[in-house]
């Protein structure tokens, strides 16, 4: 794992997905196979495979600081393109130190993870007045988990915070995206209880996630019947334990909207 620190020039940027988003890491070591956002190397000039570099914003919270007086109040995402719980957090604490920050500031904000470390940040979480915290949890078969995101946190774990967080009084969510090969009506019967909302996603067809489902027999999972049937098994199983559902492709087509 090569690990550099930099100097960011700036840290709140703007998203397709919320107006804003911070990402204190560049690069990931959770390194899922089928992470959409390795397309960062070829802006940031990364020679290393996706999953063996990161570059720590070391400057992210005074950044963070220094621009949060600049801008309107909008939702910002935590974060796009990185994990912010991954292991290095354990020793930089910069997601921690941003959210010290954004307490302070009249932002909603959207924390995204699949790395239980967040629990040890509920003390601050809890002071922002409008947060949600949310686990993507493409499945709840634990072997494809592993096969597909080799370092986050179990499922069971992922939702156990989940609960912890909602007892507190936090609003809570998971990213049921991509997709991958389980059983819908199991993982809504654990996440019942949990969340408050699901977000449902399909997978990217890039070169390198076909490599990877090929190499596996998975190709059927890859396909518009299987995302279409999926998703609508675990809606319907979702919806009727009162859980809100949103899902951020076309099911008539396949593509995402």
């Amino acid at each position: 794992m090569i690990i550099r620190e930099i100097q960011a020039k700036a840290i709140l940027s703007p998203s397709k997905v919320f107006p804003y988003v911070i990402n204190p890491y560049v690069g990931c070591q959770h390194g899922c196979s089928y992470c959409y956002a390795r397309f960062m190397k070829r802006f940031t000039g990364h020679r290393e495979p996706w999953g063996q570099f990161v570059d720590v914003k070391i400057n992210a919270p005074e950044l963070l600081l220094s621009e949060m007086g600049r801008k309107k109040p909008k939702p910002v995402w935590i974060s796009g393109v990185c994990d912010p719980y991954q292991p290095l957090e354990e020793r930089y604490a910069l997601t921690r130190r941003s959210l010290e920050v954004l307490v302070g500031c009249d932002h909603p904000v959207v924390i995204q993870t699949k790395s239980a470390r967040v629990r040890r940040d509920i003390d601050v979480i809890r002071r922002i007045p409008d947060v949600e915290v949310g686990f993507s949890i493409a499945s709840e078969d634990e072997t494809i988990i592993r096969m597909f995101e080799r370092a986050s946190s179990p499922v069971a774990e992922r939702i156990e915070v989940l609960r912890e967080f909602k007892a507190a009084g936090v609003s809570t969510y998971a990213f049921a995206g991509p997709l991958l090969p389980g059983n819908p009506e199991r993982l809504a019967a654990l996440l019942a209880g949990a969340v408050d909302s699901v977000l449902i996603d399909r997978m990217n067809y890039v070169p390198a996630v076909k490599a990877f489902y090929a190499r596996h027999g998975l190709l059927d999972a890859l396909t518009d019947t299987f995302f279409r049937t999926q998703s609508a098994r675990l809606a319907k199983a979702l919806r009727a334990r009162g859980i809100r559902v949103n899902k951020v492709f076309d099911e008539s087509g396949g593509r995402p909207t």
